[in-house]
C-alpha cells in the first residue's frame, strides 16, 4: 500500500488525543471494571507487513500509554511534507479501548500545534481503516492536502491530531440566557426541533433565516430570526445591517443594529434573536407576510 516507507526506526510516539467513544458512537458507554486498557498493535487485514517493518510498528506501539475504558484515540507520531504536492503526511495510531470491534465513517480531523492553535482540517473516511478490533492500535497515514493546511510551517514538537468534536456533535441550538429565562421549556425544545429541520449549512456559511414577524399598531416591526453559524469557530456580531422583504419582494423595513454587548453565535449552532425596527424605518403598507425574508445589506 506504500504506507510502510513512511514509518521509520527513528519515529517516536508523541501526544495522545483521546475522547469518550460516545462522542462518536451512538449509545451508552460499556460498563468496565478496568481502570485502564493497554492497546495491542493491529494491522489492516489487507496489509502484508515485512518482518523488519513489524519490528518498527511494535517498537512504536510499546510506547503508547494505556487508555481509559471506552475511549477512541489518535496518538501522534510524526509529519512529513510531500515534496511534490506540499501535502502533509501525518503518521498516527488510531486506537480503541472498546471491548467490541468497531468501524467508523467520515470524520473531520484537526491538526493542532502545542498551544492548541489549528494548523489544518480535513474530513477522512475511517472505513478505509477497516474494522478495528477490541483494545487495539492501528497505524495509519492521514494525508492533509495543501488546500486543507492553514499554515506553511511544520509544527514543533507537542502537536496533536484530534477529532473535531464540534462537527461531531451536530448542529445545535445556541439559546441566549435571556431567552432561556423568558421561554418555557416546551418552547425551547420546539425551537431546538425547528433548528434540526433547517437545511444543512456549509462549513464556512453564515445564514439568516426568518422565524417570526409582528407588525404592531404603532407601525414598529418586531422580527425574530435564526442566525445560523456553520463555522467551527464562534462568530461575533458588532453591527448588523438588515432589511426585511415580503412575499412580493417589497422592502418592508431596513436598518442597522449595533450589538451591545457583542452578539456571539457559537460554532456549528443557530441562535434566535429579535430585532425591533422603529416605525420610521418601516413601510408595511399592503405588506404580504405570508412569506418574508431577512437579508443582511451591504
Amino acid at each position: 500500500m506504500g504506507l510502510f516507507s513512511f514509518f521509520k526506526k527513528s519515529d517516536k510516539v508523541g501526544r495522545d488525543s483521546a475522547i469518550d467513544s460516545k462522542e462518536i458512537l451512538e449509545g451508552k458507554s460499556e460498563l468496565s471494571t478496568k481502570s485502564e486498557v493497554k492497546t495491542k498493535l493491529s494491522f489492516h487485514p489487507d496489509w502484508q507487513v515485512p518482518q523488519e517493518q513489524q519490528y518498527v510498528f511494535n517498537f512504536l506501539a510499546n510506547d503508547l500509554q494505556p487508555l481509559k475504558p471506552n475511549q477512541l484515540s489518535l496518538a501522534a507520531i510524526s509529519i512529513e511534507e510531500s515534496e511534490g504536492s506540499g501535502a502533509w503526511n501525518v503518521k498516527a495510531f488510531f486506537r480503541s479501548s472498546l471491548s467490541q470491534p468497531m468501524e467508523l465513517g467520515e470524520i473531520e480531523l484537526l491538526l493542532l500545534d502545542k498551544d492548541g492553535n489549528r494548523l489544518a482540517a480535513k474530513t477522512f473516511d475511517f472505513k478505509e481503516l477497516g474494522v478495528i478490533p477490541p483494545n487495539s492500535a492501528r497505524p495509519w497515514v492521514f494525508e492533509f492536502g495543501k488546500s486543507s493546511l492553514e499554515t506553511e510551517t511544520l509544527p514543533e514538537e507537542g502537536w496533536t491530531i484530534a477529532f473535531n468534536l464540534i462537527s461531531l456533535r451536530g448542529h445545535q441550538l445556541d439559546l441566549d440566557d435571556t431567552w432561556k429565562q423568558q421561554l418555557p421549556k416546551e418552547q425551547q425544545e420546539k425551537l431546538a426541533e425547528i433548528v434540526k429541520t433547517l437545511p444543512k449549512l456549509g462549513k464556512t456559511e453564515v445564514n439568516f433565516t426568518g422565524l417570526q414577524v409582528q407588525h404592531n399598531e404603532d407601525n414598529s416591526l418586531h422580527v425574530s430570526i435564526f442566525i445560523r453559524n456553520g463555522n467551527d469557530k464562534t462568530i461575533n456580531l458588532e453591527q448588523l445591517p438588515l432589511e426585511i422583504v415580503d412575499a412580493n419582494g417589497k422592502q418592508i423595513a431596513k436598518g442597522s443594529f449595533k450589538m451591545d454587548p457583542v452578539l456571539s453565535v457559537e460554532a456549528n449552532s443557530t441562535k434566535p434573536w429579535t430585532f425591533i425596527f422603529p416605525s420610521e424605518l418601516v413601510d408595511a403598507q399592503d405588506a404580504d407576510f405570508s412569506r418574508w425574508t431577512a437579508r443582511v445589506t451591504q
